[in-house]
């Protein structure tokens, strides 16, 4: 079964509230893409410092839907090792970081419990014998399918999908995230390549209903 995952890029709390109640009962889980606007150009919620974000990671409030919806958190930012622990307080389900930002893995997967997944996030540019050495200490990998990670819209990188089937054929049995231009035109090939996960942001948000957008994706792939 192939797991269709929006992406949002939270500009602030009351923008994150409002786009992830849009996917209450829709899919189980979503994506946030986290930016510190140093790793990326980019800066979402909750940098440089948010007052609700403080609250949720003390465990004063939970995250917006936290009864309906669960997330990943996908963190392009610097020194990831720094707040993974915060993160995993905040109810991730699953945290990515990003092999390019990564200081000490030890460090990060120190802080990831048992019940959340790791992932290991890889930039087209970015050769697969930079992340085999941490393959059997992460639950999944997230192959960026752009060259310019940070940004919605950009255009598919025809490289991802070697990257796929490189993983493929090292670990036949893990699960393989793409992240960036999953769209109607690229889901079956990814797929195809050995995709197992597919997360998707403006293709699903631009769209006219994003059940539909969901469902059209799904149905492509399944």
């Amino acid at each position: 079964m192939i797991e269709i995952i929006p992406a949002i890029m939270p500009r602030n709390y009351n923008d994150l509230v409002e786009t992830m109640g849009l996917f209450v009962g829709v899919v189980p889980l979503v994506q946030l893409d986290i930016m510190d606007g140093k790793f990326v150009p980019n800066r979402t919620w909750p940098y440089p410092r948010d007052q609700f974000f403080d609250a949720i990671v003390r465990e004063e409030q939970g995250m917006p839907h936290w009864e309906d919806l669960d997330f990943e958190a996908d963190l392009m930012i610097e020194n990831p090792e720094t707040w993974t622990t915060k993160w995993v307080s905040a109810g991730a389900r699953r945290i990515i970081v990003h092999i390019e930002s990564v200081q000490e893995f030890e460090v990060i997967r120190t802080a990831v419990p048992s019940l959340v997944e790791l992932g290991l996030a890889i930039n087209t540019t970015t050769p697969i014998s930079a992340i085999e050495p941490y393959l059997d200490r992460v639950e999944f990998i997230q192959c960026m399918g752009i060259a310019r990670i940070g940004f919605q819209g950009e255009g598919f990188d025809e490289r991802v999908l070697e990257h796929i089937r490189a993983i493929r054929a090292l670990r036949p049995e893990m699960p393989i995230s793409v992240d960036g231009a999953v769209s109607l035109e690229t889901a079956k090939r990814l797929v195809e390549a050995g995709a197992t996960r597919l997360v998707s942001g403006s293709a699903i948000l631009k769209s006219n209903d994003v059940q539909e957008a969901v469902d059209t994706l799904k149905d492509l792939v399944q």
